[in-house]
């Protein structure tokens, strides 16, 4: 029986090739889409997973709650985790690690330098790897990290600098220009949809060599993280008394600022909480997930519609096959198994074929996100299930109505070919049809929207130039100026200034201060670093005072309007000479800088306090011709390798650094404009087969109302109006659904683009244009066809 259903089926198929190459389209396009949606959705809930008592992991982060806003970070003080180990009650194990850039320089016995490279260096005590249960290849973390100057290193490290785990073992390297380490272990590699990237691991007693605060309470970095693992049936809720007065003990009790707190965040939850950073630098907001699924199940719907549309709309050809059926004595079940045959039958078909799509469009997506992300087609088993759900989902939406209608039909008038379809099912089918253009217009809608925001982003003034400025990695104070009077000598080079950070970065330092004798709890200052020839190579403006004089240490504070603002002063003037204490010296307000945006558009600009600092100028911005860039930047590589030979050159354009900051709303919208594309092109791919085959269903109508006198333009606008009517009840629906959606998307950012009318308006317009396109080709076509041809059919 299943074989001549099967071959029943391929005969239907065949036979009606037009509306089957349709169907298999509309199918096909929207599988891939979804399978490459799935993929991607996979990969970043995978994130984290697969560790031993994953669900008893849990990270220590800071919160700080001041009046004006709560700030948060991934670290905690350095002297937590011991102090934690001992008075906690409910941890299991707890382990710091703390991470660090650094040279690496690998040599041969006769201490030949073979190999330089800078690395991320991470600090780990043994008892974070009994936390995050990593497999050892040589070794184990009790061992391997229990003496200082002992380093352990990634499989693919292991193999890289020394050829092999065997040869690796004993074997130094050398970190920096002069901590001499002995590799004592090897671990397996960390995988990519990991939070913690870790490759060089160098035991925790070697931090102290960077970092001197062993006790400070809150002196805070996100780079120094603490690990726990809580006793077998605990879980975080059951720590909270003990969190609460180990807060109060050390922060409270302590009178440190910002109500300052630590608190436990699930393993689980570190990929998707960007209020957060880690090491990995790697999150996704769980909404985006959420919103590229829904794009991913509007892709199916559409096309399923399609398949409905097309398969009712046809249901009147087989009338006569199904009232011979029921004659002979079949039963409306075998009927109904008959029809999803069919339906099963070209949604296999068109999975193989969405098979190939996507293969083809896994080296495009990867493109996308810069390779930063592996896609697999085969790789990993619930893809496979996946699959099978998706044939099971769209095989049943796509088909069970279909062979309901069909299999319904009274036996007598279907052999009289009298079967006509129901009011109830027009207008069904109708709804359909709004259904599917509804979905198109708010993904039109959506995405114009993105767009605009991210044109916005790029062409807002942000109150400082940063054309052709360049920022390069300074590692040694003693060689600055020997480095800058060079630098100056290069053609295409106008002018060199040393800094921590170029005017908007994220990467923050903050902190409280006593402004003019009074403690501020309101809000802390964003500190920054810089000599006095930084305003003029970013153009910042001046509006009182003047620039600090040039200088070793801090000998004048710039501020900008945001800070006078947040202490109460509306004139620049009444500023100079106050007083600002945030490093335990008052030091005076020389000047007063205009408001420019020193974080991204996400956020407000923050109250900042500019000074000198020698020992923390970390990089050179260095202001360059465009006209000469190529030469010019040949030229400071080949000078900064002789002035620096035991370091590594990097340099970033200030304008590549700032786009950076909006890669994930690139890739949304990116991604938005693929796939409104396909939603569009499988709805209007469906509007075509549905008006053919409604102008094939009247074509009698039409060559009758030609006779009658009916123009071409008349038999258009006939055959059009109930399209059009529908595609514009699809608007007037979406636009609501869309303004909600643009609405929340939009809040993500402190500052955005106003929701007009023109994107709904624009939306509308594509919509009703391809629409009377598509159906006009058809309709045209149908009103120009031979009046006797048609007529004389009976």
């Amino acid at each position: 029986m299943f074989r001549l259903n099967l071959k029943i089926a391929w005969r239907n198929l065949w036979k009606n090739k037009g509306y089957t190459l349709i169907n298999i389209l509309g199918l096909s396009i929207g599988m891939a889409s979804c399978i490459l949606i799935f993929i991607f959705i996979r990969f970043q809930l995978s994130f984290d997973e697969g560790y031993k008592n994953a669900d008893r992991i849990y990270r220590v982060v800071t919160d700080w709650k001041y009046k004006a806003f709560d700030d948060f970070s991934a670290g905690v003080p350095i002297p937590f985790t011991a102090a934690a180990r001992n008075e906690i009650a409910g941890i299991e194990k707890i382990g710091a690690i703390a991470k660090w850039g650094d040279v690496v320089h690998v040599k041969d016995n006769m201490g030949r330098e073979i190999l330089k490279s800078h690395e991320d260096l991470y600090f780990a005590e043994p008892d974070f790897f009994e936390v995050i249960n990593i497999k050892w290849k040589y070794s184990k973390a009790s061992e391997a990290l229990k003496s200082p100057n002992s380093v352990t290193l990634s499989e693919a490290m292991a193999i890289k600098y020394f050829g092999s785990i065997q040869n690796a073992i004993g074997k130094s390297i050398t970190v920096g220009a002069k901590i001499h380490l002995s590799v004592t272990g090897v671990f397996q590699d960390m995988p990519q949809n990991s939070s913690f990237p870790i490759k060089i691991v160098i035991a925790y007693q070697n931090l102290f060599n960077y970092y001197t605060s062993r006790n400070c309470w809150d002196c805070i970095n996100s780079s120094l993280s603490s690990y726990v693992l809580l006793k077998k049936g605990l879980n975080k809720s059951d720590l909270d008394g003990a969190m609460a007065r180990f807060n109060k003990k050390y922060y409270e009790d302590k009178k440190i600022e910002g109500n300052q707190v630590n608190r436990l965040q699930a393993l689980k939850e570190i990929h998707f909480d960007e209020r957060y950073d880690n090491f990995a630098n790697s999150t996704i907001a769980k909404g985006q997930i959420y919103g590229l699924a829904i794009i991913g199940l509007f892709l199916i719907c559409t096309a399923c519609i399609n398949f409905i549309n097309l398969n009712t709309a046809q249901a009147v050809n087989r009338s006569k096959e199904v009232g011979v059926r029921k004659v002979m004595g079949g039963k409306r079940k075998q009927l109904i198994i008959q029809f999803l045959t069919e339906t099963v039958v070209l949604v296999l078909i068109s999975l193989l074929i969405a098979c190939i799509i996507s293969e083809l469009a896994i080296p495009a997506m990867q493109n996308i996100f810069k390779n930063q992300i592996s896609f697999s087609l085969f790789g990993h088993p619930v893809i496979f299930l996946f699959m099978l759900l998706l044939v099971v989902f769209v095989g049943f939406l796509a088909g069970f109505y279909p062979a309901m209608i069909i299999s319904g039909f009274n036996p007598a008038l279907a052999i009289k070919n009298k079967v006509a379809l129901n009011n109830n099912s027009l207008s069904l089918r109708k709804i359909l049809v709004i259904v599917q253009f509804t979905i198109t217009v708010i993904l039109i809608i959506t995405t114009i929207v993105i767009v605009n925001q991210m044109d916005y982003l790029q062409q807002k003034p942000l109150g400082f130039n940063s054309v052709a400025v360049v920022m390069v990695g300074v590692p040694s104070q003693d060689k600055h100026n020997i480095f800058k009077e060079r630098v100056l000598k290069i053609p295409g080079v106008q002018l060199l200034s040393y800094c921590q950070s170029p005017p908007l970065s994220q990467d923050i330092n903050s902190t409280n201060f006593t402004f003019n004798g009074t403690k501020n709890k309101d809000f802390e200052v964003r500190t920054c670093k810089a000599d006095e020839n930084y305003f003029k190579l970013f153009n910042l403006k001046i509006i009182a005072g003047k620039v600090f004089m040039k200088s070793d240490t801090a000998n004048g504070y710039v501020v900008n309007e945001t800070f006078l603002k947040k202490v109460g002063i509306m004139n620049p003037e009444d500023a100079l000479g106050k007083m600002i204490n945030a490093t335990g010296i008052n030091i005076p307000i020389v000047g007063v800088v205009k408001d420019y945006n020193d974080k991204s558009l996400k956020e407000e600009i923050s109250g900042l306090a500019i000074s000198a600092g020698r020992n923390q100028y970390w990089q050179a911005a260095i202001k360059l011709e465009g006209k000469q860039l190529l030469s010019s930047m040949n030229q400071i590589e080949a000078l900064w390798n002789s002035t620096f030979p035991d370091n590594i050159y990097h340099a970033e354009f200030v304008d590549d650094r700032i786009k950076g900051y909006y890669e994930s709303e690139h890739i949304m919208g990116v991604l938005f404009k693929v796939f409104a594309c396909v939603i569009i092109f499988i709805s209007f791919i469906g509007l075509f087969g549905l008006i053919s085959f409604v102008a094939m269903q009247r074509t009698r109508e039409v060559a009758i109302r030609k006779v009658l006198g009916a123009s071409t333009l008349q038999l258009v606008k006939m055959l059009n109006g109930s399209f059009l009517l529908m595609v514009f009840i699809a608007n007037m629906v979406a636009w609501p659904m869309a303004y909600l959606f643009v609405s929340k998307w939009l809040s993500g950012f402190a500052y955005r683009i106003d929701i007009s009318l023109w994107p709904f308006a624009m939306a509308m317009f594509i919509s009703m244009l391809i629409t009377l396109i598509t159906v006009s080709f058809r309709s045209y076509k149908a009103a120009n066809a031979n009046t006797i041809d048609a007529l004389k059919y009976e």
